[in-house]
């Protein structure tokens, strides 16, 4: 365990480039390793997660190498996966695992999926669910957890699956296994999720529909597929941006721009609820990447103010509600969340993680079983932990968000563990030092 506490800080200024997005850099590495030919990925985000999918297709039999700043994946095409002579090991990644047994399920090999501490408490359930029904069989550990083995279909059995959550994870787990199986796989969403995979699965060519009736998006995939190779830029992470927006946002006297930032529309909830609290954040130069749209952001210090948080933006911005906590915190009056119930089975329990965090930086708040309702300081230092130290639980984003409030606390904050940055986010203390310098 690596320690640190992140002390005041000055005018964050300059600009700045966030890594590649982490969901799709994840896809882009699938795909390419499931189309026939050579696929050439320039932005791909370095993190453990992502190298945690690359090595797993590596061991399926497609090639991925780094050359120079760019990676190449030679693909075996869909339905060519081989099967892994060892267990395919997840690291920290739900992201790798939930996708990667899509694949798997529609191919007639087993594989044994393994994981760290952290990601051997997630659940799998959701996922082996509709797989199951595709005919793909699993043998989990209690609890339906890592370590599990599964053993693919082919060929598998096409399927009309209806989410029982907002998940882009379970849509796309299934939605890969259509890949590879005869017929149409039909995905029913109550509540939109984001859509990195029917982008660019239809990038590489998949016969892929999307519609809308009585409310609900029907996604529809015609297998098997042949994709064809692609060159694909990564956009940078709106996940990633936000610590930065919301840090910029915070601290006084901050103009910075962050360039590249992907801004899909189901992935910018935390930079439209920011500018319902008042924040100063200009798009430059709005433009469309690989199928994604992306712009600079130019954010500068402004004085925020709570609100009521709307839960239908939630799917939007789940993983960034840990640092708009933080937002919250130095806002002027209360913001209340709710319809936040997955954020209890992420890395942590991040709405206990937060509150207790935030509490010992001298934030005044309220738990409740579904979010936060916290007061804010009007834009006053937090107190900081001068005697606490703030547990992240091994969750990366606790971590990132709780630096965050250490910037803007009167004595710093103390972070028990930094090193599950490096799963996302490996030169964030490096970005965030050079913003404030």
């Amino acid at each position: 365990m690596t320690a640190h506490r992140f002390l005041p800080s000055g005018p964050l200024t300059g600009r700045i480039r966030v890594p590649g997005d982490k969901s799709i850099s994840h896809r882009a590495l699938m795909f390419g390793a499931l189309a026939v030919g050579r696929s050439r990925i320039s932005g791909l985000l370095e993190g453990e997660d992502v190298l945690a999918t690359a090595a797993a297709l590596r061991a399926m039999g497609a090639r991925i190498e780094r050359s120079g700043d760019d990676w190449v994946v030679d693909g075996v095409g869909v339905g060519g996966l081989l099967q892994p002579e060892q267990a395919l090991d997840m690291g920290n990644s739900g992201t790798s695992t939930r996708l990667l047994m899509g694949l798997v399920a529609s191919h007639g090999i087993t594989a044994a999926f393994t994981g760290d501490a952290s990601l051997s408490k997630r659940p799998m359930g959701r996922v082996i669910d509709p797989l199951s029904t595709m005919g793909a069989s699993f043998t989990p550990s209690p609890g339906g957890t890592l370590p599990l083995v599964m053993e693919g279909m082919q060929p598998a059995v096409p399927v009309t699956y209806r989410l029982p959550v907002a998940s882009a994870q379970v849509k796309s787990a299934v939605l890969l296994a259509g890949l590879n199986t005869p017929g149409i796989t039909t995905v029913l969403e109550p509540v939109p999720t984001r859509d990195h995979t029917e982008r660019m699965l239809r990038g590489f060519g998949a016969e892929l529909t999307v519609e809308e009736a009585d409310g609900e998006r029907i996604i529809r995939i015609h297998g098997p597929a042949d994709l064809h190779p692609c060159d694909i830029t990564v956009p940078g992470d709106p996940s990633s941006a936000a610590f930065f927006a919301v840090a910029a946002s915070v601290v006084p006297g901050s103009d910075l721009v962050i360039e590249n930032v992907g801004l899909n529309p189901t992935r910018d909830g935390i930079f439209r609820v920011l500018g319902q609290m008042g924040s100063d954040i200009e798009k430059l130069d709005e433009r469309e990447v690989g199928g994604e749209p992306v712009a600079d952001l130019r954010v500068r210090h402004a004085k925020l103010k709570g609100i009521k948080v709307d839960p239908a933006i939630a799917p939007s911005m789940i993983d960034e509600f840990p640092v708009l906590f933080v937002a919250a915190a130095m806002a002027e009056g209360t913001t209340v969340t709710s319809g936040l119930d997955e954020l209890r089975v992420k890395e942590s329990d991040r709405l206990f993680a937060m509150a207790a965090a935030l509490m010992a930086a001298g934030v005044t708040l309220e738990e409740r079983e579904d979010g936060l309702v916290i007061t804010g300081s009007g834009g006053e230092p937090l107190r900081g932990t001068a005697n606490a130290r703030v547990a992240t639980h091994l969750d990366h984003r606790i971590a990132m968000s709780m630096a965050v409030a250490g910037l803007a606390s009167r004595h710093g904050v103390e972070i028990d563990d930094i090193e599950p940055i490096a799963t996302s986010f490996p030169n964030f203390t490096a970005l965030l030092d050079a913003a404030a310098s």
